[in-house]
């Protein structure tokens, strides 16, 4: 039996007063639907950051200029990027991650396509005009919240996904980069994986949840506790949660453990379903047990500001007002599964950020505060840097179009 057991206590916190007015200026790059993740770089290294989605890059610092990092596959109605049909269908990117693969110093473009093809890597060509070299570095990348980790302490990320029905991640060979990442399994192959993990399934992290400085992998239903060797494949330990109540179990997007409370505890930081309501925190106990702090439910009356969105489909914890704790930034995902799918399909979509409050005695709350109500997230919520005055701005891709929000806090 596993020394963890999952305590569901569902508590709603009172809200207080936000630490800063954090304000943002939105820039609508694109109302096309071209992507569902993107990411920032400087990727023509000229002292600004650009901005990719879909297969175009839009350079800084006022975005106005397009170059496409290779061809789009059929584009009917344009140069510049592939269009997609908005009201049906998905994009073949689905989340994009910028980084040094080759180790030459320019940034080059990760692509997630649809859960279950092949994650690519294309490679910057070092400002030489023409398309970026395409490389598949692996094969069955599933799942819906892939994402870059290092998972191995080796200080280089990893492909955090599952595959063919096992949980785990892939390990680059950083010899040779490009090549065919190696899949390091943590969960047995079996019948009954094959249906549990497959290539749609949702909630999926990585954290250290015990304080042993090791990673572990996050799901909706617990986490698994990396040993303290995996130079070799093996099964890692199962750890029961789970991260989301019974009637939402279907899970939700990126998971993330962080010490919410300042207890010296990793808790984890969710939200429940990706195509419907939820959003919340589980507090770990001193007995290693969790008990759920839900944050937001699908109600106006289950958040004490009256908050209330579905199909949270991203999350990233980032410190948005300089406070020194990490906030939730998340969304609705727009149109996930077209105009009459889900629930809410033609609700706003909204983008938020939820600002964590501590009040010092072990508790904590979250101040929901709107970006916007028009453009919502896609697969992935990308925080950074845009510009250089050190805020954090949040970009978005998905089936609104294409949107940057420049900080504008004073402080």
């Amino acid at each position: 039996m596993s020394r963890l057991a999952a305590v569901f206590c569902m508590t709603l916190l009172v809200a207080v007063p936000a630490l800063a007015d954090v304000t943002f200026k939105k820039q609508t790059l694109s109302e096309r639907f071209v992507a569902e993740g993107c990411d920032m770089a400087d990727f023509d290294k000229d002292g600004h950051a650009d901005i990719t989605a879909g297969n175009t890059i839009w350079h800084g610092p006022d975005f106005s200029r397009q170059t496409e990092f290779t061809p789009p596959a059929d584009n009917p109605s344009g140069p510049t990027q592939t269009p997609y049909d908005p009201t049906k269908g998905y994009s073949d990117y689905f989340l994009a991650y910028a980084y040094d693969f080759t180790g030459d110093s320019w940034p080059d473009i990760l692509v997630y396509g649809l859960p279950g093809e092949a994650a690519h890597v294309f490679v910057n060509p070092q400002g030489k005009p023409g398309p970026w070299e395409k490389h598949a570095i692996f094969d069955v990348a599933d799942g819906e919240s892939p994402d870059l980790a290092d998972m191995n302490g080796d200080g280089r990320p990893e492909l955090l996904v599952h595959s063919r029905g096992q949980l785990g991640f892939a390990e680059i060979d950083w010899k040779e980069p490009l090549a065919q990442a190696r899949f390091r399994p943590v969960t047995p192959k079996s019948p009954e994986n094959d249906k549990k993990y497959f290539r749609y399934t949702h909630g999926y992290g990585a954290g250290d949840v015990n304080g042993d400085g090791r990673p572990d992998l996050l799901t909706k239903d617990g986490w698994f506790e990396q040993p303290a060797d995996i130079s070799k494949d093996t099964i890692w330990p199962f750890h029961p949660g789970p991260f989301g109540p019974p009637d939402a179990p279907r899970g939700g997007a990126h998971m993330e453990a962080y010490d919410v409370n300042g207890d010296g505890r990793a808790d984890v930081v969710t939200s429940y379903d990706g195509h419907g309501y939820g959003l919340g925190w589980f507090e770990q106990n001193a007995d290693g047990t969790f008990t759920e702090r839900r944050i937001m439910g699908s109600k106006p009356e289950d958040h004490p500001q009256g908050v209330a969105f579905s199909q949270l489909h991203a999350l990233r914890l980032v410190d948005m007002n300089g406070d020194g704790l990490r906030d939730i930034v998340t969304g609705k995902r727009r149109w996930a599964h077209g105009i009459n799918g889900d629930v809410e399909p033609n609700a706003p979509p909204v983008l938020y950020w939820f600002e964590l409050v501590r009040d010092g005695k072990g508790g904590a709350t979250f101040v929901a505060h709107k970006i916007d109500d028009d453009s919502g997230v896609g697969t992935q919520v990308t925080v950074g840097h845009l510009d250089a005055d050190g805020k954090p701005d949040v970009i978005v891709a998905n089936k609104r179009g294409v949107f940057a929000f420049f900080q504008q806090t004073a402080r």
